[in-house]
């Protein structure tokens, strides 16, 4: 896999500024005007920044969930920022990004994210799925309309602009998008186990990590499992999201006692180990395809199961059970 370290960077003080609201933030929440303004600055410290009261619109206090409108004016307090070179993806990785794309519509795409990559940079990395997208298609307007996990492959929807984008993730937020997944579970997934609906906590502490538990203290959350191949040591699922949880299909999995093959953060770590030596060494969720209207237009992508997957399921065809 291509390397994603980041390289060289520093940073800077920058002083207090005010900035307008252009026609295209219109609606844009000031978390996200502000995330995007200020690069290299953590949205913890963002969200602090408006807690406090550093962060004006139009003179007043605002909340982080605040929309804004054209023509205001944003406070932006000084600022430690983040000061680099352009962002570079290999060539290799940004080709893979151009050849990914499913659908390309005037608004926006559906790319096949291949598992593995991230979709954007920050801890650590230098660049993400989206950067290799900017570069090989030159569109540096194009901006993630939701996101999958760096070990998740398939659809990936992306906005060709920030009115585009906004639009898409009220779809997201409407739960107007269907998204269906391929997961491939450890184990015999019972016949009569067709959904799971526990809620789910997210930013529990565990081992030195933030993870999501299912908790009564939870948000709701709704997953449909549908068998569709068994295998001596495993069931490959169709899943169709009602909610959008962070990892809910991982979690709800593992909740019922079958996690998803290859999840290192939820799975059982024994039976890991066993997958992988008959070849399955990746995560087995996949984003399928993605269904929603756009202004009358009724859009469906899929995404197919790339060979490295395909020759997984060969593999696990000829493995015995583990003792």
């Amino acid at each position: 896999m291509t390397s994603e370290k980041a390289g060289e960077t520093g940073s800077a003080l920058s002083k207090t500024r005010h900035e307008r609201v252009s026609e295209d933030e219109e609606g844009q929440r000031i978390d996200n005007f502000l995330i995007r303004r200020c690069p290299g600055v953590p949205r913890s410290h963002i969200y602090r920044l408006i807690r406090k009261g550093d962060v004006r619109v139009d003179g007043k206090r605002i909340k982080q969930t605040r929309k804004l409108a054209t023509g205001e004016q944003v406070r932006i307090p000084a600022l430690r920022v983040q000061v680099s070179d352009a962002v570079h993806v290999p060539d290799r990785l940004a080709r893979t990004a151009g050849r990914a794309v499913l659908l390309d519509h005037e608004d926006f795409l559906v790319v096949d994210k291949p598992a593995g990559i991230a979709v954007h940079g920050g801890s650590g990395l230098a660049f993400g799925f989206i950067d290799a997208l900017r570069q090989q298609l030159d569109e540096p307007g194009l901006d993630l309309a939701h996101r999958l996990d760096r070990a998740t492959s398939g659809c990936l929807l992306i906005g060709r602009s920030l009115k585009a984008n906004r639009a898409l993730q009220n779809l997201f937020r409407r739960r107007q998008i269907t998204k269906r997944y391929i997961a491939l579970v450890d184990g015999q997934w019972p016949a009569d186990l067709e959904s799971v609906q526990v809620p789910l906590k997210k930013n529990v502490e565990h081992a030195g990590e933030r993870r999501v538990r299912v908790d009564t203290d939870g948000r709701p959350a709704l997953t449909h499992f549908r068998i569709q191949r068994r295998f001596g040591a495993a069931t490959m699922m169709e899943v169709l999201l009602e909610t959008g949880r962070t990892h809910q299909i991982r979690v709800h999995a593992r909740h019922v006692g079958h996690g998803v093959v290859g999840d290192t953060r939820y799975g059982d770590n024994a039976r890991n180990a066993w997958f992988r030596q008959k070849g399955l060494n990746r995560l087995y969720l996949h984003s399928s395809a993605l269904e929603f209207t756009w202004h009358g237009e009724r859009i469906a992508v899929q995404a197919p199961l790339d060979e490295a997957w395909q020759a997984s399921l060969v593999a696990l065809c000829a493995a015995s059970e583990p003792d």
